[in-house]
């Protein structure tokens, strides 16, 4: 099976959510392949299904001058941060083709890291099996995974800190967790990486984990494709 993979580099939340549910739609009528987004958000607060607005730590004129936005979701999970230097990633998928099985969808997305991080850097990264959904090194967080699911087609997905500014994080209790931290990959290994070299090393490591074979879009190329069918 094949997935189509787009690098929409840095995006707009709401731009972003716009043609998750676009792709979304086209999905369910079997009119598009599985798709992949990978992507960078400005600094943007999301509440999901089980959010709590009283996990956002700062006040409504901290919000207005520091420019965030702030959006209610479908996904599952609590309030999360997205900012310059994280990774997201929108996997919209036909689980029909994957045994409609949720647990093992999220799963798969956590090996994807789990594996990429000791592959490539030697980091062990593992999920907690108990209670969070992620991917955890020690007890911080470095990918965090929240998707909805639609007539068995998923959308949202997750989050990688890869040179994400941890002290942005102060501003919300990331996933209503009081007892554990955030990291990243720049955090653990003492320098940036670079994020470009990143997506495409996340791409593969997606088509490996689920089985999947790459075609690479531009964001033209993506946004030609959905527009064929309007």
């Amino acid at each position: 099976m094949k997935i189509q993979i787009a690098n929409l580099g840095r995006i707009n939340y709401d731009e972003a959510l716009e043609l998750q549910e676009k792709i979304m739609a086209l999905r369910q009528e079997g009119k598009i392949e599985d798709t992949l987004l990978l992507l960078e958000h400005p600094p943007v607060i999301t509440i999901g299904r089980r959010g709590n607005e009283s996990n956002i730590l700062l006040s409504s004129e901290e919000i207005k001058d520091n420019g965030i936005g702030i959006y209610e979701v479908s996904r599952g999970g609590d309030v999360t941060y997205h900012g310059p230097g994280q990774m997201v990633g929108y996997p919209i998928m036909d689980l029909n083709n994957f045994g409609k099985d949720i647990k093992e969808f999220v799963w798969k997305v956590e090996e994807v890291f789990i594996r990429l991080l000791d592959r490539e850097y030697g980091i062990k990264a593992e999920r907690d099996e108990k209670k969070y959904t992620g991917v955890w090194v020690g007890d911080s967080k470095i990918t965090a995974i929240g998707i909805a699911v639609k007539r068995w087609v998923t959308m949202h997905g997750f989050a990688f800190n890869v040179n994400t500014d941890l002290e942005h994080f102060k501003w919300i209790v990331p996933c209503g967790i009081t007892d554990k931290g955030v990291t990243s990959v720049q955090n653990i290994l003492g320098h940036a990486e670079d994020f470009d070299k990143m997506c495409n090393v996340v791409a593969k490591t997606f088509c490996e984990v689920f089985g999947l074979e790459a075609v690479y879009l531009s964001k033209e190329e993506l946004l030609r494709t959905i527009s064929n069918f309007k």
